[in-house]
Parts: C-alpha cells; structure tokens; sequence
C-alpha cells in the first residue's frame, strides 16, 4: 500500500456524511489543477438549499442554472486554492440525468468562459451520487507554467453556438479533443442529424452495423481532424473515453477501434450511459481523446504488465507528459468476472461483492502502476462508474484500505450496465508521474 511520498496536494479538502467520508475537491499536482466531481453541494446538508427552493422556486433563476451556478462557485475555489483560473482550463467533463438540464447548464458556463469553451463531453448517466442533483461537472485545468492553453478551432468540428466548445486544445505537450459523436458537419446531408455516411440507408433493416458506421466516421472525421489541428494523428492518442448508448455494441466497436490503434494503442475506457444519452437521439456513440504533441520530451509509452486488459486488444495503460493513464479497470479477464470477485448465489450473506471487485481492481492498479514506475498514491483522477451507487461506499473503504487516511479526488456515477457480467465497478484512472520519476 503506498506509505512513500505523495507529489499530489488535495485542495479543499471535507469530509462528508455522517461516515466522514474524505473527499478532495481538487488536487494539484505539477502544472496541473483537477477538479472532480463537482456536484451543487453544501457540505453540511448536501444539495445546496438554494438550488431546490420550493417556498419561491420560480422567484429568480431557473432551477438548473441555480445548480450549475453553484457548481461553478465550488470549481472557481478549487482553481483559485491552486493557482488557476477559469482562462487555464483545459477540458470539462458534464453528466447530467436528464437532458433539459443542458441548455440551462450552458448559459451559466459561457458566463465562466465566454463563447468559445474548452473541448467538453457531455452524456446522461442514469445517478448521481447527491440526491436531487441533476449534474456533475469536471474540470482539468492548466497552471500558466504550462503554458498558455491554445484552442484549436475549426468550423465543421466545434461545438454548436449553444454550447460554444473548441474541437481541440493544446496546453504544452498535451492536445485534448472535445467529445465527438457522428453528427453532419453543418450544411452537409443528414439522417436525423447523423451523418448519412454513418447510417443505415433509410429503411433497411442490415447493410451496416451502426456502431460500426458510427465508429469508423467518428475517427476519419471528427478525431482526426481534430488531431491534426495540432499537428497530431491517431498514434498519438494516449488516452480515450467511449460512451455507448447499447452494451451489445461494445465488441463491435472494439473491432473497429483495434484496427486503426493495433500498432499504437491508446488507454480507453468503455462506459454504458443512458440510451438515448448524447447530443443526438440516434447516436449510440461518443468519444474524447487525449494526444500527446509530437516531438514532446516525454513521449508515448504504452505499459506492458500482468494485469490482463477488459478486452482483446487494449493496452493497460500509456505513460505520456506528466502522467500514466490507465485503461477502463474491471475485475475481470478474458474469462469474465474474477473467481474472487464474483457473487456466490449459494453464500450471499458471507462477502461483499463491491468491496471484493474494488480490492481485485486497486491491486492490478498497484501492479500497473509499478510496471510503469508510478505510484497508485499520486492518483489525481478517480472516475467510478457503478451499475448502484449504494455500492459506493463500500469500494470507498476499500481506497482507505490502500491509501489510508486520504482525501480521494473522486466521482462516483451510475451507469445502466457494464460490458462484463457480474462486474459491478468500473475504474478509470490517471496517475501522476512526471519524468523525474523511476521508470
């Protein structure tokens, strides 16, 4: 368990609920400020009293821009204790339960960031760890000793004026793309906003697996593109996030993915949300990438360990800038869920399944982790996707098993399904490790 120095500073740190559960509302860590898993909370009562007023619940604000304003008030804190601000940030993660709190949601963040936002994703999950909040929102932010964040702007791949995001952003080495689903470009042809290319000729009942259409010209036409704004192509990618509205399509994806990233595999995370559950009704998938710059000083490297990956074909982690990212953890392997972690239908009173996935899941991250001369205690990002968020905590207590006492940077959000069944738990990870570092 990690007992050796931390290179990662919690910010504002509370503890929450009667069990004092530790929670970082941010960390810092080199040039870098995380904020996640920001909900409207006041740490006292939980959902701030101001965001569900019913005695004038109509008297100013509507609800929902009540709940991202005071979202925007607790990451502007966390920023300013780090010495950041809205103009560094370099990405924004946004998950909401339902959908019309979107359009509300935008208004307040273009007060925080004017027209133009940094590369953003945004799906509909299915719960939210603070009882009748409507959205999350994380934020990545850059200090000014990284350099300037450059957005990389491009009429076809931005954001609608509605919510007003870049394609593309680099900050030093690193180049974040906004999440992207199969959408026409404006003007061009489409099949309810999807682009004719990536749908089934109307009508037709085959001729094309969707996932697969969608799959292929979301990376020739969206990812790419982007990338090449800032000079980057698909090898470059180190880390990336695939949101699929149907679980059946995970294999499906997966073959089209392996086949443009088998000679340089990038970290991904697979998670089920809510079907529909992105910007367009029809679409069944969305992804947001990380690259690394070429010429950057210190390169891809994707790390090879024990620990066997979800899927065929994904790598377990990559090493790139200043951190190791790891791909989507489940308990499990090419033969299902983990003997250990699994439910026993005949003893069911005796074991905690949830603890059991969470212990199997942060061992093979400590394995990961020194097979990439990194360390599971500088973790500056934990994104936990639960099938029930009643099993939160327990898996919470198996972190304080393994880093004792520490405030966790964490979100914790409930997800339809996992690809695996009798997974219960999935894990995405990022992990400072800067080059000074063993390797």
């Amino acid at each position: 368990m990690s007992a050796e120095r931390d290179q990662v500073e919690p910010l504002l740190p509370v503890e929450l609920g009667p069990a004092r559960v530790r929670y970082a509302q941010g960390v810092k860590a080199g040039d870098w400020v995380f904020a996640t898993g920001h909900l409207a909370r006041d740490v006292v009562t939980g959902l701030d009293p101001a965001v569900d007023d019913a005695r004038a619940p109509h008297y100013d604000k509507p609800r929902h821009e009540r709940e991202a304003d005071r979202i925007y008030r607790n990451i502007e804190a966390v920023l300013r204790a780090g010495g950041a601000g809205f103009a560094d940030v370099a990405r924004l993660d946004q998950y909401f339960l339902d959908p019309r709190a979107l359009d509300p949601y935008h208004t307040v963040r273009r007060t925080r960031f004017g027209p133009v936002v940094p590369p953003s994703t945004s799906v509909i999950v299915q719960g939210l760890a603070l009882p009748g909040a409507a959205m999350e929102v994380q934020v990545i932010a850059a200090l000014p000793t990284a350099g300037a964040p450059q957005k990389l702007r491009h009429p076809d791949l931005d954001g609608p004026p509605t919510s007003g995001y870049s394609s593309a952003l680099r900050v030093g080495d690193l180049v974040f793309c906004a999440g992207a689903f199969a959408s026409a470009a404006p003007g061009q042809p489409s099949r309810r906003g999807l682009a004719l290319a990536a749908s089934m000729p109307e009508g037709a009942q085959w001729r094309g697996q969707p996932v697969k259409l969608e799959t292929e010209f979301i990376i020739q036409e969206k990812l790419a593109p982007a990338l090449a704004l800032a000079g980057c192509t698909l090898a470059d990618v180190v880390k990336a996030q695939v949101y699929l509205t149907h679980v059946e399509d995970t294999a499906a994806f997966n073959q089209v993915w392996n086949r443009h990233f088998a000679d340089s595999p990038a970290a991904t995370t697979i998670v089920i949300c809510r079907n529909p559950g992105l910007g367009l009704v029809d679409a069944r998938i969305e992804i947001n990438a990380l690259a690394v710059a070429p010429g950057a000083a210190r390169p891809k490297r994707p790390i090879v360990s024990a620990v066997a990956p979800a899927y065929r074909g994904h790598v377990a982690a990559v090493r790139a800038g200043d951190f190791l990212f790891l791909s989507g953890l489940m308990a499990c392997n090419a033969e299902g869920v983990l003997p250990e972690a699994a439910a026993d239908a005949r003893q069911p009173y005796y074991q905690c399944p949830a603890a059991a996935q969470a212990s199997a899941i942060l061992r093979n991250a400590e394995t990961i982790c020194r097979a990439a001369g990194a360390r599971l205690g500088d973790v500056v990002r934990i994104q936990q996707f639960h099938t029930d968020l009643a099993e939160f905590y327990p898996v919470y207590r198996v972190w304080q098993e393994f880093l004792p006492g520490r405030a966790l940077p964490i979100s914790a959000l409930e997800v339809p399904a996992l690809p695996v069944p009798g997974c219960t738990l999935l894990m995405d990870l990022w992990v400072y490790a800067p080059a000074s570092e063993a390797c």
